[in-house]
């Protein structure tokens, strides 16, 4: 019998040891590499979307300050020329006023007249250019406020209106800026509760700041509205502007916070304004 066989040489032993801890330890590299290589991997695909988001989001600014440009242009040409035109209406009413078939002619154009000084005030609002002029403000005071100027609306409509907003609550931003992004959160609740419904108007202090929500109780909002709610231009209703949620979304991003659109849970949609500047509490 082969001596060799029955005692191995100790140093094969050795080497035969020292392979498998090779092996072993060129296994475990390789399956560190792939963890590795698999990181690498999401993470490169987590900044290849991120930078598409904020490519799109460059796009869609660049498109909204040229936009910006060219509607302040027609809107204070447009402005310009209403002005003479509601002074002549003015004094035709005068002459008209004994011709009552007239006088109902005359009514329907000032009506027509009314609604493009409407788009005219939206597209002058959307393009302000302005930096917001912070003050600590009453948040319910610009609540009520609204709501005692949509009073006559409200009750046509047969709204009810339910607010859940402290009264000492307050915020550090721009007063005439808040009123206008509330007001155009509540008609647009109320544009979609022409057969009545309720209004609910709360708020709260988060860790970004203050929110305050705007619902109502109407049918809510589809993915696509969803999706594009704040496009300006945007519009479900026949005879919108499209820019009162944008303007809304303005607003909220020189202050430096968001509005976020969502539906509820027991139904109808709901608009969340964050205002993210200091928030106290007013003195007792």
């Amino acid at each position: 019998m082969d001596q060799e066989k029955i005692f191995p040489d100790p140093m094969s032993l050795d080497r035969r040891a020292e392979l498998e801890q090779v092996l072993a330890a060129w296994h475990g590299a390789t399956l560190r590499l792939e963890q590795t290589h698999e990181a690498l991997r999401a993470e490169v695909c987590r900044l290849t979307d991120e930078l598409e988001v904020k490519n799109r989001e460059l796009a869609r600014k660049n498109r909204l300050a040229d936009l910006g440009q060219m509607a302040s242009h027609v809107a204070h040409e447009v402005r310009n020329n209403l002005v003479p035109v509601t002074l002549y209406l003015s004094l035709l009413r005068r002459r008209l006023s004994d011709d009552p078939g007239s006088v109902d002619i005359l009514d329907k154009v000032e009506s027509g007249f009314l609604a493009l000084d409407v788009t005219v005030n939206d597209l002058l609002n959307f393009t302000a250019d302005r930096d917001p002029k912070l003050a600590w403000i009453n948040l319910r005071d610009v609540i009520d406020d609204v709501c005692a100027s949509l009073a006559p609306q409200l009750a046509a409509q047969a709204i009810e209106t339910i607010t859940d907003v402290p009264r000492s609550l307050g915020v550090v931003a721009d007063r005439s800026m808040v009123r206008c992004a509330v007001l155009n959160l509540a008609l647009n609740a109320l544009d979609a509760m022409p057969d009545g419904g309720r209004l609910f108007v709360t708020s709260c202090i988060g860790r970004r700041g203050l929110e305050l929500e705007i619902a109502d109780s109407g049918p809510g909002l589809s993915e696509d509205v969803l999706r594009r709610a704040f496009e300006p231009f945007f519009t479900t209703k026949s005879g919108g502007t499209g820019l009162g949620l944008a303007i809304v979304s303005r607003i909220a991003e020189v202050h430096g916070g968001e509005v976020i659109a969502g539906n509820c849970p027991e139904g109808g949609a709901a608009f969340t304004l964050r205002l993210p500047h200091r928030v106290m509490e007013a003195a007792a």
